[in-house]
């Protein structure tokens, strides 16, 4: 698993958020090509599950925010999801993106670079959604590439019993007070709050008891000033170029 080799390394990975949504529309093909271009070492994504039992890449359980249409992903086909503009929103420039499919992203990065996929859910994943992603994995022989997260503990936990190979991780908004025990309870290899929950006695806590601490989303030079010398194993990032160029100054890039 990559970010065990970084955190044995003393190194840290860069993650492309959504890509690189900081220069193009979110969760599209235009972000992940300009993600790879930025130096990212891991892409991340987000899933839903549209009406017709496809997993479609998209962080919003709506398609109002990203797309020209509205309503819900789960009451769309993928035929209505196709048909919407996920780049006119963004700029003029990306007019005509569209929302693209778990299976043609994996198409797209097979061989090029791993992904981190996030399992999304309003309130709660789509029933059966971690028997369809593991499928995919499998299909396209990329377990070993891959990592599962979501901010749904008992995702994470169907994840590893499903696919004990699998990597996974657990992402939370805010403090917890065993952390180690709620990653153990949830069977997930990596614990990935946002950057301003850690602290560095947090990462050396998490890395002694042989998990891994990893977060999101580190834009500015004062936050990766505030977070990298803690030795944390990978770092999302909007703009993964700024975090590739500040990794690669300190020594820490893998």
């Amino acid at each position: 698993m990559l970010e065990y080799d970084a955190m044995r390394q003393g190194k840290t990975l860069v993650v492309g958020h959504r890509g690189a949504c900081g220069y193009a529309p979110e969760n599209t093909m235009p972000s992940f090509r300009k993600g790879i271009e930025c130096g990212a070492d891991i892409l991340e994504l987000d899933i839903h599950v549209s009406l017709d039992g496809e997993l479609v890449v998209m962080h919003d359980s709506e398609v109002d925010r990203t797309t020209d249409g509205t309503g819900p992903i789960e009451g769309k086909t993928l035929k209505e999801i196709k048909a919407l503009d996920a780049g006119v929103k963004f700029g003029p420039q990306f007019a005509g993106t569209k929302v693209p499919t778990l299976k043609e992203l994996l198409d797209w990065a097979w061989n090029k670079i791993p992904l981190a996929i996030e399992i999304k859910g309003d309130p709660f994943p789509t029933p059966g959604v971690e028997e369809k992603l593991i499928k995919l994995l499998r299909e396209f022989r990329i377990l070993s590439e891959t990592m599962v997260i979501s901010f749904h503990h008992e995702s994470m936990k169907k994840i590893k019993e499903i696919e004990p190979s699998l990597a996974t991780g657990l992402l939370i908004m805010g403090e917890l007070v065993d952390p180690v025990q709620v990653l153990k309870a949830s069977k997930s290899d990596s614990l990935r709050p946002g950057w301003q929950y850690w602290s560095k006695d947090k990462v050396d806590l998490i890395h002694k008891k042989g998990f891994i601490a990893s977060t999101w989303n580190a834009d500015t030079e004062a936050v990766m000033d505030r977070i990298v010398p803690m030795r944390i194993a990978s770092i999302g990032s909007n703009f993964p170029d700024r975090l590739r160029k500040y990794i690669d100054r300190q020594g820490k890039g893998i």
